[in-house]
């Protein structure tokens, strides 16, 4: 049973970090390429990060440039995920998601098959 599952997320202030960890199981990610999204509260879900299969290649959405940092590790049939984010601003409230894709680096949430539930970050002013 594939399963991804993130944690991390919680309650900071202005300019502080937070890293989150996705654990993806239950088949091989090794050629998949791991993602984050999140989507706060009426607003579409928006990219935030991707690295390719392997860590061969990073890709940072808008809001993560300059302040956030992908990362992904491997043991056995286990992918683990990090997205390490600095300097977190209010604007950087919202619900994050780890998902895999299959098809390459990509910003678009329909091109992922696998999701994770979601870890809340919450950025108090």
């Amino acid at each position: 049973q594939v399963k991804l599952v993130e944690s991390g997320g919680g309650l900071v202030q202005t300019g502080d970090s937070l890293r989150l960890s996705c654990t993806a199981s239950g088949r091989s990610f090794a050629t998949y390429t791991m993602g984050w999204f999140r989507q706060a509260p009426g607003k579409e879900r928006e990219f935030v990060a991707a690295i390719t299969g392997l860590g061969a290649a990073t890709d940072l959405g808008h809001p993560a440039r300059g302040r956030f940092t992908i990362s992904r590790d491997k043991a056995e049939n286990t992918e683990y995920l990090a997205l390490q984010m600095n300097n977190l601003q209010p604007d950087d409230t919202a619900v994050y998601y780890c998902a895999a894709s299959n098809v390459g680096s990509t910003w678009y949430p329909s091109s992922y098959d696998y999701w994770g539930q979601g870890t809340q970050v919450t950025v108090s002013s």
